[in-house]
């Protein structure tokens, strides 16, 4: 299946904590949308990794995702090696993606920062016609996406893109509540964490409204990008 759009997460409930309304309004406009996450993120302090597994896949379903896999790399301990990088790039040759929208590139939980730089270090080899790829058989062709962005994670970083989620902003607290494990969510029980806490939930929304106010609107989400983005004539900014 060839996507418009792919996500890469190196936990499930990244991409719906950070870009999801961007997936929702992609959806919206006709544009193929899929996600992989890299790890099951088994060593979360609630739940499990079959949990999280059900989890995924319920917020698949509140998304319309277009396709959803586990590459189940090693949650905490997975390298920006040769070996995480072919599975990367066997994954992005695979859906062929115009656009990949990945980790922070530096963040509080340091998972984020290394999926970051495997990610932009994935993209750029899977171009290379030179290094080989075979998935049941099949020797995988070269392909590079137009556009890796990253999306805002914990720590704040300014965004050099903001997208307006105004819209699709109830469905992504949807998304984010289907992880019933991760976060605040009084009829289940489990030790307290830094992300299971109201607070926290307030300060996704809270994210959301100031990036929103950057531009005009009431709810946004940020992305940064490594490259200098162009655009075809001035009126498509705002």
């Amino acid at each position: 299946m060839k996507l418009d759009i792919l996500v890469i997460a190196v936990h499930p409930d990244d991409a719906e904590l950070c870009c999801s309304g961007t997936i929702l309004k992609h959806i919206a406009l006709g544009k193929k949308v899929g996600l992989v996450d890299l790890t099951r993120g088994e060593l979360g302090t609630r739940g499990t990794a079959e949990t999280r597994d059900e989890e995924a896949k319920d917020s698949a379903e509140i998304l319309g995702l277009h396709a959803r896999e586990n590459l189940r790399f090693r949650d905490g301990f997975f390298q920006n090696d040769e070996f995480h990088r072919l599975e990367v790039i066997k994954a992005i040759r695979k859906y062929q993606p115009e656009i990949i929208l990945s980790n922070a590139l530096h963040d509080r939980h340091p998972d984020h920062g290394r999926a970051g730089d495997l990610v932009y270090d994935s993209v750029f080899l899977s171009g290379l016609p030179k290094i080989e790829t075979v998935v049941e058989g099949i020797n995988q062709a070269a392909h590079r996406p137009r556009l890796l962005l990253q999306y805002i994670q914990d720590r704040y970083i300014k965004p050099d893109i903001i997208v307006d989620i105004t819209e699709q902003m109830d469905t992504k607290i949807k998304s984010i509540k289907a992880f019933k494990t991760q976060f605040y969510n009084p009829d289940v029980d489990g030790l307290e964490t830094y992300i299971s806490s109201p607070e926290f939930f307030e300060s996704v929304i809270g994210r959301a409204r100031e990036f929103g106010k950057s531009i005009g609107t009431t709810f946004g989400e940020g992305f940064t990008s490594r490259k200098l983005l162009g655009v075809d004539n001035l009126f498509d900014l705002r």
